[in-house]
């Protein structure tokens, strides 16, 4: 019976991944200890698996006392840090540290002569080249000095049957022998095949704008944000939003949207580039020059389709942090207003395609068609690209807390997959991957 800890646990995808797995092989798992602090995460975990205690702040948890024997160790340890949504701080960052925790809990059980028999950890893309690679380096090196045999890869949930592309870092260890990240028989899904039918549309102004310009149709996979261009996009003046514009004056935001982007304009204005530049009206003059001009840009600026702002330059602070800061000696220029986070929705999802990386921040503002209606993805669906079961109840949270905890959650089928190769390990011999002797530690074929 492999026993495992949880920790960093979330609504426990890592755990749920692995029993999948174990259970497909025949063996009964235990989880002895479980470790979450974020409130509503640990009331979504106890009403799916009903453990009598989570502990809380595993840099509070006696390795000795607190956490039992175990066999394997799980770990979705926090992201942002190495985040490409977050500062990317990485080991600066103190919730960077935490993978030392993970660390110290495996070394004390090594010295006591309990030691796992392995481990499967997760994280983020950007873990693969934050500081250069720096860091994964420091953590394959710290887990491969405690006598693990390690390996990692970075894996697309697309590849496993889910509609969603997700890329994860999987870290993999064990005590007797690597396991293999390579040649998972593919499968794939689309979104057409977690989606809900019949469930009620919105009528709000955006979608009035929206439906009054496009059909539901031609809506289908387009992205709806002011910052970029390309025929998969959507501006908040192709549908009017913010007021009438005239075709000369789409004309204008098309261009200026495109050029504030362009490097030589950094070098004009005398700034660090960035993607996104305003530019003077003498400048706009260059590339769109017509006798009403000026009277557009003021027209634009009223509606808010523009921004009249001062450029900003590039700051370092003293501890390496970086930001953009007005500056006010340069003269102001004319800006695009909006992100994709700044509208109802940010991106209409194709039924026939998959779903991009679903994240906390803006999981909400993903739409889908409903018969000729657009409303949000539901926590349902939410759940199924993530490869959780329908009866995993998030009723317990409000929906802000579920889509927060699905938004940080891992893929459960690229878990259970890598999981079946630790349990092919584990059953390989009557004494699975460490040579302690038989109930020295309470535990089966130890």
């Amino acid at each position: 019976m492999p026993r495992i800890i949880d920790l960093f646990a979330g609504l426990g995808g890592i755990r749920l991944g692995f029993k999948q797995a174990m259970d497909d092989l025949g063996l009964e798992t235990e989880c002895v200890f479980s470790s979450e602090i974020k409130p509503y995460a640990i009331k979504s975990y106890y009403g799916y698996y009903g453990d009598e205690h989570i502990f809380g702040d595993i840099t509070q948890a006696d390795a000795n006392h607190d956490i039992p024997d175990f066999d394997f160790l799980l770990a979705g340890f926090p992201c942002q840090p190495f985040s490409s949504a977050g500062n990317r701080n990485g080991f600066r960052d103190t919730r960077g540290t935490l993978f030392f925790e993970i660390e110290r809990i495996l070394k004390r059980k090594i010295d006591i002569g309990r030691p796992a028999k392995g481990f499967l950890l997760e994280n983020v893309e950007g873990l693969m080249n934050h500081d250069n690679g720096e860091t994964l380096k420091t953590i394959i090196l710290h887990l491969e000095n405690l006598g693990y045999i390690v390996n990692y890869k970075l894996l697309d949930s697309k590849d496993f049957g889910l509609p969603q592309s997700r890329k994860r870092v999987y870290i993999v260890g064990t005590l007797s022998e690597r396991i293999a990240l390579d040649d998972f028989q593919s499968s794939t899904a689309t979104l057409g095949d977690i989606l809900e039918h019949g469930l009620p549309t919105l009528e709000t102004e955006f979608t009035k704008h929206l439906f009054a310009n496009y059909s539901p149709d031609e809506v289908l996979g387009r992205s709806i944000k002011d910052k970029r261009g390309g025929k998969n996009n959507i501006h908040s003046w192709d549908i009017d939003l913010k007021g009438e514009t005239t075709g000369q004056e789409r004309g204008l935001l098309n261009i200026l949207l495109k050029e504030r982007r362009k490097k030589h304009w950094a070098e004009v204005i005398g700034i660090k580039w960035m993607d996104g530049m305003p530019l003077t009206e003498k400048q706009i003059k260059t590339f769109y020059d017509l006798p009403n001009l000026h009277d557009m840009l003021e027209h634009l600026t009223e509606l808010g389709y523009l921004v009249y702002e001062y450029p900003k330059q590039q700051v370092t602070e003293s501890d390496g942090t970086i930001h953009r800061v007005p500056d006010e000696t340069k003269e102001k220029g004319y800006n695009i207003v909006a992100g994709k986070l700044s509208f109802e929705f940010s991106k209409i999802l194709d039924p026939d395609d998959i779903a991009p990386t679903l994240v906390a921040m803006d999981v909400d503002k993903l739409g889908v068609i409903d018969g000729n209606g657009l409303r949000r993805l539901t926590i349902k669906e939410c759940q199924r690209l993530f490869g959780y079961p329908d009866d995993y109840d998030l009723s317990v949270v409000n929906e802000k807390e579920a889509f927060d905890l699905l938004g940080n959650t891992v893929c459960v089928p690229v878990i259970k997959q890598i999981a079946l190769r630790i349990g092919e390990c584990y059953l390989k011999t009557n004494n699975p991957l460490n040579p302690l002797t038989p109930d020295s530690a309470g535990t089966e074929g130890i």
